[in-house]
């Protein structure tokens, strides 16, 4: 008799709930699966990122003693489906109870549910407390509320947690978001500092062939691979992004440069999301740094807001409205996802260099997703299901719990203002202010009708005018209703035949 303790792809931690009580004779499952590589043909990085990841949490467990039977991709009898690989396990071992930390997906808590019906067998689901709100706790919070909003949870959380919080209970500074002092534009003095390259392991080296082998045709680069694969490496890269580039997150979080796809950003989210850091640990770090007088308030104030605010909020937006949520599209945006979007040309630069990051690194920052890549499908009227399949695909950090709220909510105002208290449109005035993209252009940033012209420009007027009747009673956009009626009537004809003609080029691969 013996409990089976399965673990997925993103718990690669040794605090999981699951494993607080392991006893002896206690079997920890782990399975690599085509099955979840390709549902969605994730990028080459991101599976070797998670194959190597779960092969050295798995070296770890066993080292501290714990029994692991560990699937690899090329076991002859992998069937490739978790729910079967379990069953594999359970008809080997007499196996009486089955013990789960809750799945972040989902599509996963829906396969656990079915396990204890399916093998007769006790299934215990314990809370993911790596978390600082749980989802019955967000759920709480969000009852009786006409509008969710994340400053408000966000702060809730800040007290909770006594996190850049003073004895009288008032935000550290006298502010609870510094975001205002966050907007600096891009200036020649800006100097991304180096990276951490880390030492490749045997097991590294031998995922990378096994990916080459199996994913090579997947959309993305698979080499140069850079990223931390164990505790000790993340814990490395929290560590060297606390003391050299948390100074000057803030400051200049939203700027975007040509050939630069970290600047200032931690590239701490997919080592948060696949379990190699807990996020209290990490906000407890960073205002550390703002106590010790080792960076500014700015900055702390608004990665911590990134961590404890934003990302626990998705979380619960996603179990809030699960499975209807999926199923959103408020603005009816049916176009079919562009070429360029996997690498094909496109004159755009903007968009060519943020397809590039991606292609290359399997990630770009939070403001060239959401207002380069996540602005154009806004305001071009891209299909939501196949954008958000993009997302979920090409970034090594993201899953569905955190990728759907933000594409569909937060990026494409899909869901209706749930996310969002306004859809994030913008011309190309924003991106030529946040960076130096518009240099590159073969388009005019600067003219809107004309062969020239930069097409986020007209199709940005385009989608204010299509999209009047669900959003012009917005306070928050109302004033572009009326810019939009003081355009005469030639000006306003030619601005949508203008737009027409950038979708027609954009469905032709022209663009």
């Amino acid at each position: 008799m013996c409990t089976i303790r399965p673990i997925f792809y993103d718990q690669c931690s040794l605090s999981l709930t699951s494993l607080s009580d392991v006893k002896e004779g206690d079997i920890v499952f782990m399975c690599e699966l085509k099955e979840e590589a390709t549902y969605i043909r994730h990028h080459p990085k991101k599976i070797a990122l998670w194959f190597a990841a779960m092969r050295h949490f798995a070296k770890e467990l066993h080292q501290s003693g714990i029994r692991v039977r560990y699937i690899t991709l090329n076991d002859q009898d992998n069937t490739h489906s978790f729910t079967s690989e379990l069953e594999r396990m359970i008809a080997a071992h007499n196996v009486t109870r089955i013990i789960v930390t809750e799945p972040s997906e989902y599509r996963l808590i829906k396969m656990v549910q079915s396990w204890q019906e399916m093998f007769s067998i006790l299934v215990e689901v314990r809370t993911d407390d790596r978390f600082f709100c749980s989802i019955e706790e967000f759920k709480v919070w969000a009852k009786n509320k006409t509008q969710l909003r994340m400053e408000y949870f966000y702060r809730e959380m800040r007290k909770k947690f006594n996190i850049l919080i003073e004895d009288d209970k008032s935000p550290t500074g006298g502010e609870w978001n510094y975001d205002k002092e966050n907007r600096k534009s891009p200036n020649n003095d800006i100097q991304p500092p180096k990276r951490i390259i880390h030492e490749q392991s045997s097991i590294v080296k031998d995922v990378l062939k096994l990916v080459k082998e199996h994913f090579s045709d997947h959309f993305g680069m698979l080499e140069p691979f850079d990223c931390a694969v164990s505790r000790e490496q993340a814990l490395s890269e929290l560590d060297h992004f606390i003391e050299h580039i948390l100074p000057y997150f803030g400051e200049y979080q939203d700027v975007m440069l040509t050939r630069e796809p970290y600047l200032f950003h931690s590239v701490l989210s997919a080592y948060i999301n696949l379990g190699l850091l807990l996020p209290k640990e990490i906000c407890v770090k960073a205002e550390d740094a703002y106590r010790t007088k080792k960076a500014p308030l700015n900055a702390v104030e608004g990665f911590i807001r990134q961590i404890l605010g934003w990302r626990e909020f998705v979380r619960g937006i996603y179990h809030l409205h699960m499975p209807a949520y999926a199923e959103f599209n408020h603005l009816d945006a049916n176009h079919p996802l562009p070429s360029f979007y996997w690498g094909k040309k496109t004159d755009m630069h903007c968009v060519s260099e943020a397809v590039l990051h991606t292609h290359q690194y399997a990630y770009s920052h939070h403001i060239q997703r959401l207002m380069v890549t996540g602005n154009y499908a806004l305001i071009a009227g891209l299909d939501v299901k196949e954008v958000q399949e993009w997302y979920l695909a090409v970034y090594i950090d993201a899953y569905e719990w955190v990728e759907m709220p933000n594409t569909l909510g937060m990026a494409l105002f899909g869901d209706g203002g749930i996310i969002a208290s306004k859809p994030y449109a913008a011309s190309g005035q924003y991106i030529n202010k946040m960076s130096n993209f518009c240099k590159s252009c073969r388009y005019n940033v600067k003219e809107t009708i004309g062969p020239n012209a930069c097409p986020l420009n007209s199709l940005y007027w385009d989608f204010i005018e299509r999209n009047r009747l669900k959003l012009e009673h917005n306070p928050r956009i109302s004033m572009m209703y009326k810019t939009w009626d003081r355009f005469d009537a030639d000006k306003q004809a030619a601005i949508k035949a203008q737009a027409a003609d950038v979708i027609e080029r954009m469905q032709q691969d022209r663009l």
